[in-house]
């Protein structure tokens, strides 16, 4: 996957260069970049059309695995309660900071629109703001199969969610048999985006000559631009879980950095969360003195289920994608997106990072209002900001298990203070 990562971000480059290098000839080349430009369209279709069922499906069988594993214990229902809060903080920060770094850095308009119109702005529709009394009545499909087919996201949403823990009251032979079926469906969609995502470096490729054609070289510095915001947005995480663990986890400085150090060189070399588990494990027992009966827990349990900066980095990718179109959301519109980012933060964990980038971030675009056709072109830059994905939650995981230890020293720590 990283090896795909970096050809698809190649192809990326590639495509640019070579539309801002034959842009003069543009008027002879129409026609051909059209037909080029239409396997990207079709690329990008293919990859859009699997997000409302794998979504539902992630988001059904996640909520059941969570219930199910809250049923377990005190420690891990207060584990769950503590994720939950902290990845709505995680979701307010991130709708500040981003805000502030677009007002500090905005986008050059003719720059953006230029943008706009290399990834085809003819298929562009931007919603309107719904009112209070609209936005309340949509909170329920009348018909969810309708919701799908018009990219209601945020009813789909509460509808799965209704669905999901519905199905954690049955006998346990039907909720297998839900839980089952609805995982069978996210393992084929699973499977489809791996087979989309292999052609990839052409898909990007072919959007990336049409942003080049209409924009130059121009589009370079658009990206650049939304690389360094959306990754000092997600790096922003990093310290803010930092501070939660010296503050409200009530770790030393000195001792909480020394114990992370470890642990930030493997998640940022692996980018993997579950292969810095060990390392955590260790940082936690002794590093940071934290009891073995909650480390042991809550460790292997944020892994499998927190992801602190899933909403940081997807809302700031919407956010930004917001401010290129020149849309400013409602607050009614800002509270959808970070409802549907905790969703779908849970719906995603453990999906692969161009899986689950497609799969996070389109319906959060939809239930803000904005379109999703640059995604194509955003998914290929995406291998740097998931550095800073891992390092954020390995972090939160440490602060969070520290929180839960309520630092009641172990047996021995007075000794060796």
């Amino acid at each position: 996957m990283k090896v795909l990562s970096l050809v698809v971000l190649a192809a990326l480059v590639a495509g640019i260069v070579v539309g801002a290098l034959i842009r003069s000839d543009a008027a002879q080349l129409t026609p051909l970049a059209n037909n080029v430009e239409a396997f990207g369209g079709l690329w990008l279709n293919t990859l859009r059309m699997t997000v409302v069922p794998l979504v539902v499906s992630l988001l059904i069988t996640g909520i059941a695995s969570v219930a199910d594993t809250a049923r377990t214990g005190g420690l891990v229902l207060r584990a769950v309660i503590l994720f939950t809060f902290l990845i709505f903080c995680a979701a307010l920060y991130t709708t500040i900071a981003t805000n502030l770094w677009l007002d500090a850095w905005p986008l050059d308009p003719a720059a953006a629109q230029a943008f706009i119109a290399g990834v085809g702005d003819d298929a562009v529709i931007v919603r309107e703001a719904p009112g209070f009394g609209e936005w309340i009545s949509s909170l329920a499909p009348t018909n969810p199969v309708r919701a799908a087919a018009e990219d209601g996201v945020l009813s789909l949403v509460v509808f799965s969610i209704f669905f999901g823990f519905a199905a954690t009251q049955l006998e346990t032979s039907l909720r297998q048999s839900i839980v089952t079926f609805f995982r069978a469906v996210s393992e084929a969609m699973i499977v489809i985006v791996r087979w989309v995502l292999l052609a990839a470096p052409i898909g990007v490729f072919a959007l990336a000559l049409g942003v080049g054609l209409r924009a130059g070289f121009g589009a370079a510095e658009t990206l650049v631009q939304y690389v360094v915001i959306v990754t000092g947005v997600t790096a922003g995480s990093t310290l803010l879980a930092w501070l939660i663990a010296v503050t409200w986890g009530r770790q030393p400085v000195g001792r909480f950095t020394a114990a992370s150090t470890p642990v930030w060189a493997i998640a940022a070399s692996t980018q993997s969360s579950l292969a810095s588990l060990p390392a955590m494990l260790d940082a936690a027992l002794r590093g940071l003195r934290i009891p073995a009966h909650i480390a042991d827990v809550t460790l292997p349990l944020a892994v499998a289920l927190f992801r602190f900066t899933s909403p940081v980095a997807n809302l700031a990718v919407c956010y930004f994608i917001a401010h290129l179109y020149g849309i400013e959301p409602s607050m009614l519109q800002i509270a959808s997106a970070i409802f549907v980012a905790y969703a779908v933060s849970i719906a995603a964990v453990g999906l692969p990072g161009q899986i689950s980038f497609v799969a996070s971030i389109a319906p959060i675009c939809l239930a803000l209002g904005v379109p999703t056709e640059v995604l194509g072109i955003l998914i290929a830059v995406e291998v740097i900001p998931d550095i800073f994905r891992t390092l954020g939650n390995v972090t939160a995981d440490l602060a969070a298990t520290s929180i839960l230890s309520g630092k009641r020293p172990r047996e021995g720590d007075a000794l060796q203070d």
